[in-house]
């Protein structure tokens, strides 16, 4: 008499514990995304309004307090307060993939953070990961939708195996779809993910022309970096590197698909089936892990 041949009559006998362990970890991995409220960068002119009779502060408390009414109806919204010289132009931009709620959390914060950062500064622009404020006073010198305000460069490198190619090939399809796709775009491509996406108020043209120009200065202020983030005046974009596969992203990590519950609805399951003590729903939660690992 021989053994079976197949793993699936070793794993059906493993004991309890170590089928749950089985089922725990044959989930596929959900990457952790940084908080959207978290800080990328903050940009604060050096000149600041002199406000002897209150007028500039009315002015911008009264723009603040718009934006964040507005950022419960829409995720991008520019306007104008005061007049004359205390005329103050604003707005605020949420990332295409978050929801109106997390756009609200996510804008509420930053009139608080902006003041904090910046105080009375003629010109301010705060960015976090998930939504930025912009504002300026009137007269404040306009700088080119095409100049870099920021960028990050991840420290880890990956050089051969064809990574120049895979993000190069990945950023001129973001660069294609942000302008095709009205101002924002995502994707994934061989291992590389990519995202994109252009101040609301510019056309679809110039939006792909910074697009582009944002992935050109990506290619060469990160290099062999695995991931990138490139910030212009009118849009920007991020790529990152996944050797094993990009990652499925949870709800929090803006709107991805999402397997965030998997790990917590396995856990239960086994305590469960071990109160039940029921030999056979152990068998069927055996058969259901063993499946996840072999695609059956």
């Amino acid at each position: 008499m021989g053994f079976p041949s197949k793993p699936l009559f070793y794993i059906l006998h493993l004991p309890p514990i170590f089928l749950f362990l089985l089922l725990l970890f044959s989930t596929n991995p959900t990457q952790s995304a940084p908080d959207y409220t978290s800080l990328v960068y903050k940009g604060c002119s050096k000149e600041a309004f002199q406000d002897p009779t209150g007028l500039y502060s009315q002015a911008l408390s009264a723009l603040f307090g718009t934006l964040v009414q507005q950022s419960t109806k829409s995720k991008f919204f520019k306007t104008t307060t005061g007049t004359g010289q205390t005329t103050i132009t604003g707005l605020f931009q949420c990332r295409g993939d978050l929801s109106i709620g997390d756009c609200y959390k996510c804008v509420s914060g930053l009139p608080v953070l902006t003041d904090k950062m910046c105080g009375k500064a003629i010109a301010a622009r705060v960015q976090l990961f998930g939504c930025y404020i912009l504002y300026e006073v009137a007269g404040f010198t306009q700088v080119s939708g095409m100049e870099m305000l920021f960028k990050t460069c991840g420290r880890s490198t990956a050089a051969g195996s064809g990574f120049e190619e895979r993000r190069d090939t990945a950023l001129s399809v973001l660069a294609n779809g942000v302008a095709s796709g009205h101002g924002f775009f995502t994707t994934s491509y061989q291992s590389m993910y990519v995202l994109g996406q252009c101040e609301g108020d510019i056309g679809d043209s110039d939006c792909g022309e910074c697009a582009k120009s944002a992935v050109q200065r990506a290619q060469v202020e990160c290099g062999n970096a695995i991931s990138g983030q490139i910030y212009l005046h009118k849009c920007f974009i991020s790529y990152s590197y996944y050797p094993n596969g990009v990652p499925r992203r949870s709800s929090s990590s803006y709107g991805s698909p999402s397997s965030g519950n998997t790990k917590k609805e396995s856990f239960f399951l086994y305590f469960w089936v071990c109160k039940k003590s029921c030999c056979l729903l152990g068998l069927v939660g055996s058969f259901v892990a063993v499946c996840a690992i072999l695609g059956c």
